[in-house]
């Protein structure tokens, strides 16, 4: 199956999250989060991804049974058994392949919820080791075209990306440390 636009991705989220919702109620919950200003998702976008959601069959609408108002009857979004696998499989690989500075990884951390503990660290792990070999290219890059000699401006274009992928690996750890001390709490409490 091809891999979700950040749109349908957060939709997904939000409907299982709600169990089910309204266009109306999905767009209040994205204002809200500020999903908005950092996701870049405006009304219409989650309008079209909602259809595109029922068109590949990961959710399904039903007409409201209640009306309020003039316009047409509001339709509720729920879930398709479909549509979690999708999510499930979606948030594994945000965590461990999106690039640095990608709101992708964000879409992913916030639906951390809709897989297991395990299979969250384990698609971390893989985000560290996507972390360490991007900083790893960019070092030797950065050292093959002269390193400190390099004019100031040069120097900042390596030197920045690699000081946030070092802060990027910094925070996946202290992740993956509070989701394996979880884990280690939960073996102790059964």
């Amino acid at each position: 199956m091809k891999s979700l636009s950040n749109v349908e991705f957060m939709l997904l989220q939000i409907i299982a999250e709600s169990k089910q919702a309204s266009g109306y109620q999905i767009n209040k919950l994205i204002e809200l989060r500020g999903y908005r200003e950092w996701a870049n998702i405006g009304t219409t976008s989650i309008y079209v991804g909602l259809q595109k959601l029922k068109d590949k069959e990961l959710i399904q609408s039903e007409d409201s049974v209640h009306k309020s108002g003039k316009g047409p009857v509001p339709s509720t979004y729920v879930m398709m058994e479909a549509g979690i696998e999708a999510l499930r499989n979606e948030v594994i690989v945000s965590l461990a392949s999106a690039r640095e500075r990608d709101n992708r990884f964000d879409l992913g951390l916030a639906a951390l919820p809709f897989i297991g503990k395990n299979q969250a660290v384990e698609a971390l792990w893989k985000r560290q080791n996507l972390l360490e070999e991007t900083l790893r290219n960019l070092g030797q890059k950065y050292e093959s075209q002269g390193g400190n000699q390099l004019p100031l401006h040069v120097r900042s274009l390596f030197l920045h990306p690699m000081s946030l992928i070092e802060n990027e690996k910094t925070f996946v750890a202290n992740l993956i440390s509070e989701l394996t001390g979880e884990l280690e709490v939960h073996a102790h409490d059964n």
